[in-house]
């Protein structure tokens, strides 16, 4: 290690020369005499652009390739061949180059010579010259577009009356406001994600008949105060910042990115101002911290930028960071400004006024900073990444013998495998050193008490800042001029000061993005809330705020609520708050048909949208219908193992959906059958997809029919009469109590399966009163099953029946 890092030392201080200095003609001579032809011969198959697949990332077709290196660093040090990774190589200590057979003696002779001289390389590639088609004018032009104005609203607009206007202007009359029952279920599923509990129903209609506007303020506070909150809100954001506990592609496991998911659900429920939380995650680092606990949540923060998708398959580092700083740049400008910059990484965006330049201004800034992701070098993954040691350690139960014992084994273990390495060559040293490696990296994860430490994933700054190169076509051997670290210029410099030397600029670009004078930000998250809560966003594409964009419906409705949002200190939960209480979406889904003719697609909200609970929310609503679900966090997240992908993910769980493993191209079948978003990239939105696949699901699906099962104990241990069975049942599927209608056809049911079964009376509006349970039932599958009777004809019949209301379109849409 200690040579590596002065060969690094010595290469800065020649670099210069090395670069700058033409060799001499008889040193060309020498080169091309003796060294180019060794090059050709022993190493360009496996270390030239021409190769493919390029060994180690190192290239010796050129003379940056050298000097820059692969994965261990500068391969050659000019005039220094002791400490060059190359001469060691060729040497055959340590690496083994070429791995077939040694060179010839004389040849390594001649490569010590050529060294010793200062390796002069005649082989310079000329600097490429990136000519942008996107002018100074251009840009200034480009700000006239809607998205980059700052926003503008009146003191005395609302939500209600901006879309007055609207309905006025299309000569559309909106539809009546929701009753008690469709409200309460459609808060309770916006907020929280879970259904309301017969209890609640009662309370909140006696409530309402008091008064309407009260029950409803009331309610939401209820709502806005539960963790349950933060699980709903945070997984919106989850979805957004592309959250998964594996790399993709070889799918290495994360075992540390569910501090991250935490953090977020967290920040939700502590309503932390989204200004904050943005510079958290880009910066949370560099930000100053009071105590050990603001400075971990800071830090923690900053897993936004680690969690990503990786390729660790991939063997050139140039090309595995470039991609790792592409994802960064993609993520945060999709995420936070709604634009899609990344689109310029090999050419000016074909669209909007942003020149390749601000792509390389912002990649510097991810260059300049350290991401720490957490993998073991062990099998194909040849990048592996460190972790961030946080200053609070989790807690434990203190050190043990048992854990010094197990440190004791591990080195003993290392030990001996350094002894059985030498002289074993192939697969079987392969796997020596992946065992090797996995040993090391759970030895760095304990103190040396045997203790864990507490590791997460995150940024810090590099210990070099750079600036970028621009990347003609985005390929790395292809470098033209440097760019200087900066901002997007089209929105305006947003007081982004100059970086120095000393920083990556992240900070500076967590300020740029939460600025007041900034004209994206605000817009594009208050746009994510309305989608969350209307069930469609005001700009039809929520992370493309760009000139292939869709404009908004009603830009006038987007910029008070983004102007509110500010002023009310980035608060979501205040944002949240004055949205749900409006007339707009308190409007039932009631069609009408000389409306529908005007405005199909319900853009001026003449009524409610009528839309699917989505994946998390069906599962928990099953879960809490059974009287399963639990609601306390777990520890820790449940993908273990070196592969996860090829575990069995769809194992029950009791705890909520959010709290699932979600690992990249494996996810659980109950998320992926019902719209969960691809992990892979951030999502801008989820979609509404009606397949047979899913009606077969919630058929036959283990999972289903065991929730159906254990609703029906739960209902029979409580009610004693079928009436009041079908009644809470209802309650808990639909919100509501059943119609005449509904409630003679449920009746209908039982009579036909079970002749015995005499006739009950006709619904009433509500549950009865005489008993409110907070839940269908004891929570926790092992307390159900002692209880469950012997199956019977009617037990049988009440679990087809419930299974029956979770499997109906009723129960899986929101009107």
């Amino acid at each position: 290690m200690k040579f590596k890092l002065l060969a690094a030392i010595l290469l800065l201080l020649s670099f210069h020369t090395v670069s700058a200095q033409e060799p001499s003609p008889s040193q060309v001579q020498f080169f091309e005499t003796h060294i180019r032809p060794a090059l050709v011969k022993y190493c360009y198959q496996c270390h030239s652009v021409d190769s493919g697949d390029v060994r180690g990332g190192l290239l010796l077709d050129t003379r940056q390739g050298w000097a820059q290196g692969g994965d261990g660093g500068p391969a050659i040090v000019p005039g220094k061949p002791d400490v060059s990774l190359f001469w060691e190589a060729i040497n055959w200590d340590g690496y083994e180059m070429p791995p077939s057979q040694k060179m010839p003696s004389d040849v390594i002779d001649k490569f010590k010579q050529w060294i010793e001289m200062g390796a002069p390389d005649p082989r310079e590639k000329q600097l490429l010259v990136h000519k942008t088609k996107i002018s100074k004018a251009d840009i200034e032009k480009g700000k006239q577009h809607w998205s980059f104005q700052s926003p503008m609203s009146r003191s005395d607009a609302s939500i209600d009356s901006l879309i007055a206007v609207k309905q006025r202007q299309a000569g559309l009359k909106p539809a009546p406001l929701a009753d008690e029952f469709t409200l309460l279920r459609r808060l309770n599923f916006d907020l929280v994600g879970l259904p309301p509990s017969p209890a609640e129903i009662i309370h909140f209609k006696d409530a309402w008949k008091l008064n309407a506007d009260a029950a409803v303020a009331a309610k939401v506070d209820e709502l806005l105060a539960r963790t349950q909150f933060g699980e709903r809100w945070g997984r919106h954001w989850l979805d957004v910042a592309r959250y998964a506990e594996s790399s993709g592609s070889r799918n290495v496991r994360y075992p540390h990115a569910w501090r991250y998911r935490n953090y977020v659900l967290d920040s939700f429920n502590n309503d932390t101002p989204y200004d904050r939380f943005i510079k958290e995650q880009v910066a949370g680092d560099v930000l100053l911290a009071a105590t050990d606990q603001e400075w971990q949540n800071n830090l923690l923060g900053t897993g936004f930028l680690a969690i990503g998708l990786k390729h660790h398959d991939e063997k050139n580092p140039r090309k595995f960071m470039a991609d790792v700083v592409d994802e960064q740049i993609d993520t945060m400008t999709q995420a936070v400004l709604g634009l899609t910059v990344a689109c310029a990484r090999c050419h000016d965006h074909k669209y909007d006024p942003i020149p390749t330049s601000d792509y390389y201004a912002l990649a510097g800034i991810f260059h300049s900073t350290q991401t720490y992701y957490g993998t073991t070098r062990i099998g194909q993954n040849h990048r592996p990444g460190k972790l961030l040691l946080l200053p609070i350690p989790d807690k434990s139960s203190g050190p043990t013998a048992q854990g010094q014992q197990t440190i004791v084994r591990m080195q003993a273990r290392i030990v001996e495998i350094d002894q059985q390495i030498r002289g074993v060559r192939g697969k079987d040293r392969r796997n020596l050193l992946n065992t090797k490696n996995r040993l090391l990296s759970q030895l760095a994860s304990l103190n040396p008490d045997g203790t864990p430490k507490t590791f997460a994933m995150g940024v810090q700054d590099a210990t070099e800042m750079v600036n970028a190169n621009i990347l003609i076509n985005g390929e790395v051997d292809k470098p033209a001029q440097e760019v200087p670290r900066g901002f997007v210029q089209v929105l305006g410099d947003l007081n982004f000061t100059v970086i120095d030397g000393k920083t990556s600029g992240r900070i500076e670009l967590a300020n740029a993005l939460t600025a007041k004078d900034n004209p994206l930000t605000a817009r594009v998250m208050v746009n994510r809330i309305w989608m969350h809560l209307l069930g469609k966003p005001l700009v039809g594409t929520p992370s493309n705020f760009g000139v292939s964009g869709m404009r908004p419906d009603n830009q006038e409705l987007l910029d008070y609520l983004a102007v509110q949002f500010m002023d009310n200190n980035w608060s979501v939960k205040s944002m949240i708050k004055e949205v749900v209480q409006s007339d707009a979406y308190r409007r039932s889904s009631q069609y009408n048909e000389a409306n529908y003719l005007i405005d199909p697609d319900n853009r001026v909200l003449w009524r409610a949208n009528p839309r699917q609970i989505d994946a998390e929310a069906l599962r928990d609503s099953m879960l809490t219908m059974s009287g399963e679900l639990n609601l306390e966090r777990p520890e820790v997240a449940s993908a273990n193992g070196e592969r996860p992908g090829s575990l069995a993910l769809d194992a029950y769980d009791p705890h909520r959906s959010v709290y699932l493993p979600i690992i990249r191209d494996g996810l659980p079948a109950a998320l992926d059958l019902f719209d969960f978003p691809d992990p892979n990239s951030t999502s801008a939105g989820r979609t509404d997809s009606i397949v047979p696949t899913q009606a077969l699901y919630m058929m036959n699906s283990e999972f289903v029919t065991s929730q159906a099962r254990l609703m029906a104990v739960s209902l029979e241990s409580q009610y004693s009469t079928l009436n009041d069975q079908i009644l809470y049942a209802f309650a808990w599927a639909f919100g509501r109590p059943p119609t005449d209608a509904e409630f003679q056809a449920s009746n209908q049911f039982f009579r036909e399966f079970i002749p015995s079964y005499p006739a009950v009376d006709a619904a009433s509006n509500a549950p009865p009163a005489g008993s409110r349970p907070n839940r269908a039932g004891p929570r926790g599958r092992s307390s159900l099953a002692a209880t469950a009777p012997t199956a019977t004809p009617k037990n049988k019949t009440l679990a087809a029946f419930c299974q029956t209301l979770m499997a109906s379109a009723q129960f899986r849409i929101l009107n």
